[in-house]
């Protein structure tokens, strides 16, 4: 059994700064990437950024954060962070943590997940 909490979430003005984080707790050990996605009001659920647990902290980024967000690993903490800069009204949304486990087709672990709005 493996949990995920996240923890980071808030109201943050246009241009702000918020971090993400997520701790990974149970049977991490088949764990190969963690995930940060995001549903805005009314969207689909997307992926906006991954780093692999195993292979050198391999990082992906949606476009739309390219540049703005940057995603990192604690492997001794088991946390993954989303360092979230430059924050736009767009970024509004809840932000899930997700987690990959060797064999998996997708992402089939989940947070709860954690409100991030960005507002004036």
């Amino acid at each position: 059994q493996v949990q995920l909490v996240e923890s980071g979430g808030g109201l943050v003005q246009p241009g702000g700064s918020l971090r993400l984080s997520c701790a990974a707790s149970g049977n991490i050990f088949s764990i190969n990437v963690m995930g940060w996605y995001r549903q805005a009001p009314g969207k689909q659920r997307e992926l906006v950024a991954s780093i692999t647990i195993t292979s050198g902290g391999l990082t992906m980024y949606a476009d739309s954060v390219k540049g703005r967000f940057t995603v990192s690993r604690h492997r001794v903490q088991n946390t993954v962070y989303l360092q979230m800069n430059s924050l736009r009204p767009e970024d509004t949304g809840v932000y899930f943590c997700a987690a990959h486990r060797v064999g998996d087709s997708g992402y089939n672990l989940w947070g709860q997940g954690t409100q991030v709005t960005v507002s004036s």
